[in-house]
């Protein structure tokens, strides 16, 4: 009796890039003609600098206290969040912006050692985990242009 082999599925594109280092199908096609043809070429060895240009964005607070202090609840803090919130801070050093996450211990990515507390320490974020602590709600007023127009 044969045993038959199960048929093996065709790669896509992407994953034959992937195995000869290329970020997509498209770039190790575009390699192999290049090398085919006998062009000399590099791969992704050079970067460019450049600004991105600057563009007015909103940013809506999740709560605002009648104090004054604006609560930001996170359960994931992504890249994005945390470089708009570090844009606002500097954009509004007036603003007193916390932060209340479902674990402030989480690190900011699977590489990373650093844990959104550590970024919070980092930039001069107060936190914390699950609830507002009630010493939040206490503190006097301050003056916010949020809320004080």
């Amino acid at each position: 009796m044969r045993l038959k082999r199960p048929p093996t599925r065709k790669k896509s594109s992407k994953e034959v890039g992937l195995i000869h280092g290329f970020r997509s199908g498209l770039e190790d096609k575009v390699a192999q003609e290049l090398l085919e043809a006998g062009v000399d070429f590099e791969y992704e060895k050079h970067t460019i600098k450049y600004t991105k240009p600057e563009k007015l964005a909103k940013y809506t607070p999740d709560f605002v206290l009648p104090n004054g202090i604006i609560v930001e609840t996170k359960g994931r803090f992504l890249t994005d969040d945390r470089q708009k919130m570090i844009q606002i801070k500097l954009q509004h050093p007036d603003l007193d912006i916390r932060f209340v996450f479902s674990r402030s211990k989480q690190t900011i990515g699977k590489k990373s050692k650093t844990t959104y507390a550590m970024w919070c320490d980092k930039h001069g974020f107060p936190y914390a985990d699950v609830s507002i602590p009630r010493s939040w709600l206490t503190e006097p007023k301050r003056p916010n242009k949020l809320i004080d127009g």
